[in-house]
């Protein structure tokens, strides 16, 4: 009688784990569900917003004062990603608490949790708390989109992915870079959609009463402006590349190469130089990858089609306008052969005499400052802010400002603007540097604990793709990979770094996984 009731509730936890087990299934299908459905539309989401916007500064300066704000890229888009966040974070709390699950155990969430942490003191210590807490009205790209990335990350280490994973990523994203293509295509050519009535009721339809899109506003693509597109394109065009590369299937490889392109093209019309530098540095992970595929012949002919086909593109675009090359190749060779020679005008011809007005004379002699020469700093600009931004840092090393606070932290009226932006009256409201953001925003421990994470999930990430050879990994990490090197002069948006979190968090699940059959099959 003993045994009887011991094999019956033996059968009942064999019974109670196969249901758990189809269930964590389920839960698993659902997020990665939600996660795609972020990396293919979040990207995307182009919406007018307006909100009253309280400034912690009194000013005379329009874009400092408090007032009716608007904007058309992020505030929609970081409220979606915040949506889907708390589903699936609902979701993976289920299948721990209630289905049996697990969270994998890795260094990881200690520092994914130092860094939250910090993001949630240097907020609360901020001297701009609600900024900090939601971030600057026309990036939204504070401490809560920041939690939303850090989480993004977490969930997607802990579910199981079906087989074909990184098809199904790269599927969801194909309508992210045929769309932009389009819209960058007509602005480039001088036919901006914005221009056009039915695009902008579409993108004003949530817009209150009396508000309407300025007619001065452009559309560049679904983000920002053309800084943010270089960067992200550089990533999709090496992950669709590396994709193209290692793909085994001949339709599959030749359609990413078909996206690879489209997205350099995207990049070149962006006319910004991070995104052609992010991709040159990246080039030889690539090549590297190719060289030990198993098929030696197919990776390399795709690798010399890009080039071939790269260069037609370029040729075309640049011969409409000649910053592409400027801001692609003219980063290594300045002179452009898309200029046309012009006959130089002898400054000597008009010259005015202003040495003859470098004193005044009243009662007594007075002579004038020497102001700097107007003109643009290093990187344009870019290093006078680092500078500048490090000196704020050094006063709140510890807690930092809070996240997309600089613009009413910055020292805006320094004479040394002048030797450094070309206009007057210039505003920064961002690092333009993802690494000056986090130690502006987190203070160093914060800034730390996220360096930890980058470079454990690069480290180990290497190490796996080394030893077993993962196409899922090369992918996904060469487009980590580019969103880090960009972001070196590149701020963060909800458009880029959610889905850029997502799939870091996905590959990190690959290569802890691998780790984890490695030391299985050891033991």
């Amino acid at each position: 009688m003993t045994s009887f009731y011991k094999e019956l509730h033996q059968s009942d936890k064999m019974g109670d784990e196969k249901e758990n087990a189809q269930s964590r299934a389920s839960v698993d299908k659902w997020i990665f569900r939600l996660l795609l459905l972020l990396l293919g539309l979040a990207p995307l989401i182009v919406l007018a917003h307006v909100e009253q916007v309280v400034s912690p500064l009194i000013s005379n300066q329009e874009t400092l004062i408090s007032g009716t704000k608007g904007e058309l890229f992020t505030h929609f888009k970081a409220l979606f990603i915040l949506v889907v966040t708390l589903i699936a974070g609902a979701l993976l709390l289920a299948k721990v608490f209630f289905m049996g699950g697990t969270i994998r155990k890795t260094f990881l969430n200690y520092a994914l949790s130092i860094f939250a942490i910090m993001i949630v003191i240097s907020t609360i210590a901020s001297p701009s708390i609600s900024i900090a807490l939601g971030g600057l009205y026309n990036r939204s790209d504070g401490a809560i989109s920041w939690l939303c990335y850090v989480a993004l990350m977490f969930i997607a280490m802990n579910i199981e992915y079906p087989k074909y994973v990184m098809r199904y990523i790269l599927y969801t994203m194909m309508p992210f870079v045929v769309i932009n293509l389009f819209i960058i295509t007509m602005n480039f050519y001088g036919k901006d959609l914005l221009q056009y009535d039915w695009i902008k009721s579409s993108v004003a339809i949530l817009l209150p009463e009396g508000a309407n899109i300025g007619e001065d506003s452009q559309l560049l693509g679904t983000l920002n402006q053309w800084n943010y597109m270089s960067g992200m394109f550089a990533i999709m065009t090496v992950m669709y590349l590396m994709a193209a590369v290692l793909e085994k299937s001949k339709l599959n490889a030749y359609t990413y190469l078909v996206f690879s392109l489209m997205s350099v093209a995207i990049l070149l019309m962006s006319i910004s130089t991070s995104g052609f530098l992010t991709i040159i540095l990246i080039m030889p992970i690539i090549i590297i990858a190719a060289l030990r595929n198993e098929q030696k012949i197919k990776p390399l002919v795709i690798l010399a089609v890009f080039i071939l086909a790269a260069v037609p593109v370029f040729h075309v675009l640049a011969s409409k306008e000649a910053h592409v090359w400027t801001e692609s190749i003219g980063f290594v060779i300045k002179k452009n052969p898309y200029v046309e020679k012009k006959e130089e005008v002898s400054v000597e011809k008009n010259k005015y005499k202003l040495g003859q007005m470098s004193k005044v004379y009243a009662a007594e002699e007075f002579e004038l400052p020497e102001l700097p020469v107007r003109k643009a700093g290093a990187a344009s600009g870019r290093i006078y802010i680092w500078d500048k931004s490090i000196e704020l840092v050094k006063e709140r090393a510890l807690l930092g400002y809070g996240m997309d606070t600089l613009m009413y932290n910055f020292p805006h009226t320094h004479i040394e603007t002048r030797a450094n932006f070309w206009y007057d009256n210039v505003i920064t409201d961002k690092p333009h540097s993802l690494y000056i953001g986090w130690v502006y925003g987190t203070g160093v421990l914060g800034f730390l604990s996220v360096m930890v994470v980058l470079l454990f999930s690069l480290i180990r990430s290497l190490k796996s793709v080394w030893k077993n050879n993962q196409s899922i990994i090369w992918i996904i990490g060469v487009a980590w990979g580019a969103y880090l090197i960009q972001g070196i002069f590149n701020d963060s948006l909800p458009g880029i770094s959610a889905p850029l979190w997502i799939l870091v968090g996905i590959m990190m699940k690959f290569t802890l996984t691998t780790k984890e059959i490695t030391n299985g099959r050891n033991n």
